[in-house]
């Protein structure tokens, strides 16, 4: 009788994140979106407000709204962390603060933004395993973004654990429960499997008329993977004096 429950307490969890694949941090959201996928940022500007503009400074915006694309969209939330660490580097060497994403040179915005995007459309089933913790057996896979730049992309698949009333785990089916799509940046091209850069997947699978959008989680992202990197992008590249 035990054996029967167990199974079917896993036959539950498994409906019901099968059930559930499109998330945000707010709630569930619908796979199917009957405009672009400029349309849908756009619909959300809680969430999109300052990603719209980022696509509109780096030149992207035929590319987001015409072409067939996978975009792991960052949210507003991730560009306004790296700006804020950006500005906190610009005042401690004493130098005037960005206060509008314009002052960012649009190539700067570009060669970071296209980091994101790749060219058809790939959903979360379409990619391989990834298993940090055995990453020589599910390393993912390598995938060329939309000017070029070496990204990892993976779904991590989580155990099914079932605990008793006191908390202590009674039994655990690896690989069993929902499953969750990552994509990673690689510092060192020479070395693609070391020090990645991983990034969870807040809401995966929203298709619009022209691919397919997978939000990245804003909690655990700084636009620009590398902050510093991005930082010495912009400083390099010049950044326009606040009007």
């Amino acid at each position: 009788m035990k054996k029967f429950l167990f199974l079917m307490l896993i036959a539950a969890t498994m409906l019901a994140f099968g059930c559930k694949k499109y998330y945000f941090d707010g709630g569930l959201h619908q796979a199917n979106y009957s405009g672009n996928m400029l349309q849908y940022l756009q619909s959300n500007p809680a969430m999109f407000d300052s990603t719209v503009r980022v696509i509109n400074l780096a030149g992207m915006k035929d590319v987001i709204e015409k072409e067939q694309v996978t975009f792991f969209a960052p949210p507003s939330g991730s560009i306004f962390k790296t700006i804020k660490r950006l500005n906190q580097y610009l005042k401690f060497k004493g130098k005037d603060t960005v206060s509008k994403l314009e002052q960012i040179k649009p190539e700067v915005w570009r060669n970071t933004l296209a980091e994101y995007v790749f060219k058809g459309k790939n959903l979360l089933k379409d990619y391989p395993q990834r298993d940090t913790l055995s990453f020589v057996a599910f390393p993912g896979q390598s995938y060329t973004s939309y000017d070029g730049r070496i990204m990892n992309v993976g779904v991590i698949f989580n155990d099914v654990v079932v605990q008793n009333g006191e908390g202590s785990v009674v039994s655990r089916v690896a690989y069993a429960g929902y499953r969750q799509l990552y994509l990673a940046y690689i510092p060192d091209l020479s070395n693609p499997k070391v020090s990645l850069v991983n990034i969870p997947v807040a809401t995966s699978d929203i298709q619009p008329t022209n691919g397919v959008l997978h939000v990245l989680n804003r909690n655990r992202h700084n636009f620009g993977f590398d902050t510093d990197e991005f930082i010495d992008r912009a400083i390099s590249a010049g950044i326009t004096p606040a009007p």
